[in-house]
């Protein structure tokens, strides 16, 4: 059959999937959006890849903010005309469409009815949860009323979806309340992109060229947005336990930025997100990988970045509430640490902790790769979503 494929971040294990459905014979559209400044997977047809793949970066035609709610507005509304238009050329039979911001992803919703075409809302968060927590916090009054407007967006979109994708059982208590029934909805987990994410040695080539060979390593990777809190690898940073390096991206570095500069914090490394082909290199240099989310966003966010983690077989130490799934895995496989988010001071100490006790940092790598090879099989996820399909169409 025709799927498209929509996945606002383009993050790795989704194009991962793209790629096994397309391998199976089936026509795959994978869109995202372009001028995202978060990591990406390969998002573009590579030797080997079948020709019923193809992968489109979606461009909305306008500037696009994250710190200004106005231009971020109007951008998710470009950027959702923007998928809607496609979904109208390419005429699929079926469109999965996770990650993206409510607006957005409500001219999803009406493109699919018009066309027409089934639609599964695949839901990695609650995206308007979480923005309308941000917002109340931000703008007490207007947020609220911002924030119930998006959820009764959101709320709106999964009942009229044909199915519904959750990536834990957790997530089910808002789809009860939303009045979503258990049939029209699936649970499957997310999972890493393992076999793009070998376990490599910690004196590779990236780690040579960037002067960290023989040295301690405490790394950040990913997006840097306004639901993690950069002040905790600030307090890393200032610890002085180890080379603290952020690969990354987002509103978050501009604050790493300003932190280096005011408090002469020599051992915090600062560098852009690196090509998804150099990523296990990047994951195997530290001794310790870094992931943290805001309190207000942890209940219904899941870092991806460290289902990547787990894939790399480094220990983690994480910064989220306790009832985080990312949290509950990492707890549960024993590969790392968990504190409280604004715990500074748990944070500085669960990395100290595995800085000084290798063995035990060793076995938290181990535990979480371990994790990865038993849970992260595409092949079984590829089954589930072609199940998922059958019973939206």
């Amino acid at each position: 059959m025709k799927i498209l494929l929509h996945d606002y971040a383009g993050h790795p294990f989704q194009a991962e999937l793209s790629r096994k459905l397309a391998s199976r014979g089936h026509t795959v559209i994978h869109a995202y959006f372009g001028a995202d400044l978060g990591p990406k997977g390969r998002m573009q047809r590579e030797a080997g890849d079948p020709d019923s793949l193809q992968f489109e970066a979606v461009d909305p035609g306008t500037d696009y903010s994250k710190t200004n709610f106005i231009k971020r507005r109007a951008g998710d509304l470009a950027y959702g005309k923007a998928v809607a238009r496609l979904i109208g050329a390419e005429k699929p039979e079926v469109v999965i469409s996770g990650n993206t911001p409510t607006e957005a992803q409500q001219a999803i919703v009406e493109a699919c009815r018009k066309a027409p075409c089934s639609f599964i809302y695949w839901c990695q968060d609650f995206y308007s949860i979480a923005a309308s927590r941000l917002l109340e916090k931000r703008l007490p009054g207007p947020g609220h009323l911002v924030g119930a407007w998006y959820r009764r967006l959101d709320a709106q979109q999964m009942r009229a979806a044909d199915h519904v994708i959750l990536i834990t059982d957790a997530f089910r208590a808002q789809t009860h309340a939303w009045g979503i029934e258990d049939h029209r909805v699936s649970v499957i987990a997310n999972w890493g992109a393992i076999d793009e994410i070998p376990v490599r040695p910690k004196d590779n080539d990236w780690a040579r060229e960037q002067g960290l060979t023989g040295k301690r390593v405490a790394l950040y990777t990913g997006t840097l947005a306004m639901k993690h809190d950069p002040g905790l690898l600030v307090a890393l940073a200032e610890a002085d336990l180890a080379e603290t390096v952020v690969v990354a991206a987002g509103v978050g570095v501009a604050a790493l930025e300003e932190a280096k500069a005011k408090r002469g914090l020599a051992k915090l490394r600062l560098l852009g997100l690196q090509p998804f082909e150099r990523f296990a290199d990047v994951l195997a240099s530290a001794d310790v990988l870094l992931a943290v989310i805001e309190e207000e966003a942890g209940e219904f966010s899941v870092p991806s970045k460290v289902l990547s983690y787990l894939c790399a077989g480094r220990p983690i130490v994480l910064s989220a509430p306790a009832d985080n799934l990312a949290a509950r895995i990492i707890v549960e496989a024993g590969a790392g640490r968990v504190v409280e988010p604004r715990d500074y001071d748990g944070f500085v100490s669960a990395v100290r902790d595995l800085l000084t006790d290798p063995v035990a940092a060793e076995r938290a790598g181990r535990a979480g790769r371990a994790y990865a090879e038993a849970n992260f099989d595409l092949d079984t996820v590829a089954d589930r979503f072609e199940q998922v399909i059958e019973k939206a169409l």
